[in-house]
């Protein structure tokens, strides 16, 4: 367990490189606290030396004057003493927010590194959990955690120092409930990391959970499950508080334990000060002297505790958000020379295994695409067809055999060129919670004209249904683009692939929503515009039936190629399909 705590504590070492950046903000915030603290620990020993010179008696007749001097001074000291701890929170606490918004982008860059396979295995909620909650925690690290640590170290050796200069053995007898408090916060510092990281993980799977059923909200009200899915939502809401509870447990002991602890050093102080007193040791202004320098401790050592527990939860987080930064993408760009695609791809005996699952979905797959050419897939649900667009895309690597792209292997290639000459239009549509235009506009890096807009809308025949919108292209979509029909969406995807004027279209099973006739109509305009290379993946022959050349996929594995009529000579699975699929429109 202690080397679990260790191994936590040290990731927090990652966030060193930024105090490296901010050093100098860093350095000077550290000199303001001490310099507030300077000024602040002058005060007590001024209050006492007045009230020694009080008690040695003070003439009456300069008593106002004297009073005013001493309320000009105590003022001054306190004004400084404000005036540089405003300074100390504008050096040390603006520097965690820049240092939080610095990290908040390298996850964010780091989550748009990683590749399919990382989407694959971590969920949404918990990716959202990480870049907000967790970095908000090492930010109270970075910010009021390192503060109060600077300013408790500063303090100490301050009035410490100024005690020990008054009465050192006073000293001795005055701190010793010190030690034991610090005995006290480091044994409870590991069962609050334990149950910090406890309460971050149960937040995770809530955050998800209510992820989930938000997306999904359609379906529950559908089946008419708001009851069964409340009640699981307040389940993992009680796990959680129930888990926070142990936590806020543990540092409710923490506080009434060091101010009994405090308590019992001013007693001590009032009790053996006088005794010194009696002595002729000390005078009755060190006495009120050492009374406020106990009470100036007071809360920073009262803030221990505060800030042990905000380290262990920011060391909890550092560790989540480290296994995201420290995760290699699977999937990296290693050329950097211009490509120009030419329109020719191949597969030549390409086989992949999907690594969570153990599913073999290609198995040997060859096929040759030239300049020109459109390809149709087609095969039963599960069958490979989207591992294809998949591997081509370069999102997984094949486990073996090779990919061509105008006669050069696809690792070899510069793949961010590739996939800007790419258009897709995947199986899953996703629209932004945004107008449509700018769902268009997603696919160009360019601005946009309405001319051009409404060329691509009208080639995937939905510019008389946007038309039909009282804001036209500036009309809001909610989420996924929750007030369009499922055609709809998938036109306005195909707008959006084809904004981009790619060379290689691929569409993935994106006409399935569409009736025959509006299918017939997109496609007639593709085939008119000037794609180099097509691939079209259907479960419907209609969709592919005028591609040059159409493959049947079967358990990963390619059983028929050939074109439309010829695969129908066949009399094969491809002729299978087509004739029960006439029969279901011959029905309707």
């Amino acid at each position: 367990m202690a080397k679990i705590g260790n191994y936590r504590m040290k990731s927090l070492s990652y966030l060193n490189k930024y105090f490296v950046k901010y050093k100098w903000r860093f350095l000077l915030g550290i000199l303001f606290v001490i310099s507030q603290n300077y000024f602040k620990v002058k005060m007590p020993d001024f209050t006492g030396g007045i009230i020694d010179e009080l008690i040695e008696g003070v003439s009456s007749d300069n008593i106002m004057q004297y009073g005013f001097t001493v309320g000009l001074i105590y003022f001054g000291l306190s004004l400084a003493s404000g005036f540089f701890l405003f300074l100390q929170r504008q050096t040390i606490i603006i520097m965690s927010r820049y240092i939080e918004f610095d990290l908040k982008n390298e996850i964010y860059s780091q989550y748009q590194r990683l590749g399919y396979t990382f989407y694959k295995k971590n969920s949404t909620g918990d990716l959202m959990n990480r870049i907000s909650e967790d970095v908000s925690k090492v930010r109270m690290y970075l910010g009021p955690s390192l503060m109060y640590t600077i300013n408790l170290v500063v303090l100490t050796v301050m009035v410490v120092w100024n005690m020990v200069n008054i009465n050192g053995y006073l000293t001795i007898f005055v701190l010793i409930p010190l030690p034991i408090m610090s005995f006290l916060i480091y044994r409870v510092s590991s069962k609050m990391n334990k149950l910090s990281t406890h309460v971050q993980e149960e937040q995770s799977k809530m955050s998800t959970q209510a992820q989930e059923y938000f997306s999904g909200i359609r379906v529950v009200k559908a089946y008419g499950r708001n009851k069964e899915v409340s009640g699981k939502f307040d389940e993992s809401a009680d796990r959680y508080k129930n888990k926070n509870m142990k936590l806020v447990l543990v540092n409710a002991l923490f506080m009434p334990t060091i101010f009994m602890l405090i308590g019992f050093s001013t007693l001590l102080c009032i009790y053996l000060g006088g005794i010194f007193f009696g002595q002729g040791d000390i005078t009755p202004g060190d006495i009120l002297t050492f009374i406020f320098y106990v009470n100036l401790l007071t809360w920073p050592f009262a803030s221990i505790g505060w800030v042990t527990s905000l380290v262990q939860r920011a060391s909890a987080s550092q560790t989540r958000i480290n296994e995201f930064l420290k995760e290699e993408a699977e999937i990296k760009n290693t050329c950097s020379e211009p490509f120009d695609f030419q329109g020719t791809i191949e597969f030549k005996n390409v086989s992949f295994t999907y690594t969570s699952s153990g599913i073999r979905a290609i198995k040997n797959l060859s096929f040759k695409i030239k300049n020109g050419e459109t390809l149709g897939i087609v095969g039963r649900t599960g069958s490979g067809k989207s591992t294809i667009l998949a591997l081509l895309m370069r999102q997984v690597e094949p486990n073996s055999g090779e990919i061509l792209i105008d006669g050069i292997p696809l690792n070899q290639i510069n793949l961010d060129d590739f996939r800007s000459s790419t258009g897709i239009v995947p199986q899953d549509v996703f629209l932004f919670s945004d107008t449509i235009r700018n769902n268009i506009a997603f696919g160009s890096t360019e601005d946009l004209t309405d001319k051009e807009l409404e060329e691509v809308t009208k080639k995937a025949h939905v510019y008389h249904n946007i038309m039909e919108f009282e804001d036209k292209f500036d009309t809001q979509l909610g989420e996924r683009g929750v007030n369009l029909s499922g055609g709809q969406k998938q036109r306005i995807s195909i707008a959006r692939a084809l904004i981009r004027k790619p060379s290689l279209l691929l569409l993935d099973d994106c006409l399935s929503s569409v009736d025959t006739e509006t299918e017939e109509i997109i496609l007639k305009h593709l085939k008119e515009s000037q794609i180099d290379s097509s691939i079209i993946v259907s479960h419907r022959i209609s969709s592919i039936r005028h591609a040059h050349r159409v493959i049947v996929i079967d358990d990963g594995a390619k059983t028929e190629e050939g074109s439309h009529d010829e695969l129908l000579k066949l009399n094969g699975r491809y002729a299978e399909i087509y004739h029960k699929q006439l029969d279901e429109l011959g029905s309707d």
